[in-house]
């Protein structure tokens, strides 16, 4: 791709989240209007005047998540001229009503379509996933088992050279694992990570962008990291087209069928969509799960006593309690009825996976880590045709973290309070001192 069209590829980037974010201010503006006349969109269902994406409720969004468990499942939420779907069954529905609720005019809460897999409709989504699936099966996905093994040994060791003072456990080990093995599905150089790291951070903040001046600010600083990511992979993907490699892009690369190769803009938005779903939302959920067993003792010392039946617990229990991504926003094509509610055609909808995961409906006592908890299903990864394709890496990296965890640390303990990502589509902790006391 010559240099101008990669200047016009990153300039209609920006231009798309520019205006999705003024769009979005203008109408969040019509319908406050509208609604002190007594009008507009959410006239029919209960309101939340919680802001969703303030940084009290993305902080601690359990008293939010209570309040709307305990009035509906569906809240229309002023402030945003946003529809909220929280309860559980309602928000699988609305996961799997992907021709009705759309996820191509984007999945965050700034209304600007992206060319990612997880931000596209079906026919084009249905062909990309196909492509990218064969990369992402439980058959090659354990092939990694021996890379992530030496990768999580090397970080539990980071954290215990602590000693007393302990260490950060998301610099030392949460960040460190999922990043590397995201580079080595791509056959990114350990030359490269540092850079990689960088960009996965922007890549972040994307995710973060509200409509208003910040927004606009960040995008940025959101764009001029990103390019220099995709003139990067850009380098990589003609190389590969040059001299194919044993990895994921290099066999992306090569792809052909009845309506020809992946562009290379296609190519590039892959990368993207693994470096943030493959990294940030593991690192996410080891966080979580560490602080789960800080904060609970015994429950750890369950875990150590019977590992092979209660690993593969604790980690779905994770999965539910931190929820990764706590939602993703849709636009209705179509009048939408879901909870006694018609959402109607044209309305921006955030599905809170991170609210249907709290749902007492659903799960008994659901603010609580349970080890032993039965999770027969969960949402975590989402549901329908967006169902997350690497959550079977997720779990393998997870579980062998958590298998070098109970053979090396007899007790993990909490040193400081964790600070969270203020992120309504990716949710996690971004800094937690721990100290691991050796088995």
């Amino acid at each position: 791709m010559a240099v101008m069209d990669r200047s016009r590829h990153v300039a209609t980037v920006t231009r798309a989240f520019a205006e999705g974010i003024a769009l979005d201010t203008r109408a969040a503006a019509r319908t406050r209007v509208a609604r002190l006349r007594g009008q507009g969109p959410g006239a029919g269902a209960p309101l939340t005047h919680a802001d969703p994406l303030a940084g009290a409720v993305l902080a601690d969004p359990e008293p939010w998540f209570r309040e709307l468990h305990r009035r509906a499942p569906v809240h229309y939420c002023p402030p945003r001229d946003l529809f909220v779907v929280n309860g559980f069954d309602e928000v699988r529905a609305g996961a799997r009503a992907h021709d009705v609720l759309s996820s191509g005019h984007g999945i965050m809460c700034v209304r600007a379509p992206v060319p990612m897999l997880v931000a596209m409709d079906r026919p084009d989504h249905s062909r990309l996933r196909r492509i990218l699936a064969s990369d992402f099966t439980k058959a090659r996905m354990d092939l990694l088992r021996p890379r992530i093994e030496e990768l999580a040994t090397a970080a539990v060791q980071r954290v215990l050279d602590g000693g007393a003072a302990g260490a950060d456990a998301y610099r030392a080990l949460a960040a460190p694992i999922p990043l590397d093995v995201i580079a080595a599905i791509l056959g990114v150089p350990d030359a490269d990570r540092a850079s990689l790291h960088r960009w996965s951070d922007a890549a972040v903040t994307g995710f973060s962008l509200t409509p208003g001046p910040a927004g606009l600010r960040d995008v940025l600083s959101v764009v001029k990291d990103g390019s220099e990511m995709f003139e990067h992979f850009e380098r990589e993907i003609e190389r590969r087209r040059a001299q194919p490699g044993d990895d994921a892009l290099s066999r992306l690369v090569a792809f052909d069928d009845d309506q020809g190769r992946l562009t290379t803009d296609e190519l590039l938005w892959f990368t993207l969509l693994l470096l943030v779903g493959g990294n940030e939302t593991t690192t996410s959920l080891l966080m979580g799960l560490l602080l789960a067993f800080a904060r609970d003792p015994d429950a750890y010392g369950r875990l150590r006593s019977d590992p092979d039946a209660l690993i593969p617990k604790a980690i779905e229990e994770g999965l539910r309690w931190s929820t990764p991504i706590p939602g993703f926003f849709r636009t209705a094509n179509a009048d939408y009825e879901t909870g006694g509610v018609t959402i109607p055609a044209g309305a921006r909808v955030m599905l809170s996976f991170g609210a249907a995961n709290r749902d007492p409906s659903t799960f008994e006592e659901p603010e609580r880590f349970v080890l032993e908890r039965e999770v027969k299903e969960h949402l975590a990864f989402g549901s329908g045709i967006h169902f997350c394709l690497g959550s079977h890496l997720a779990r393998l990296e997870t579980r062998i973290v958590l298998e070098t965890l109970v053979e090396r640390v007899a007790r993990v303990e909490l040193l400081d309070e964790p600070r969270w990502r203020l992120n309504p589509s990716l949710r996690g902790i971004e800094a937690m001192r721990v100290r691991f006391v050796p088995a």
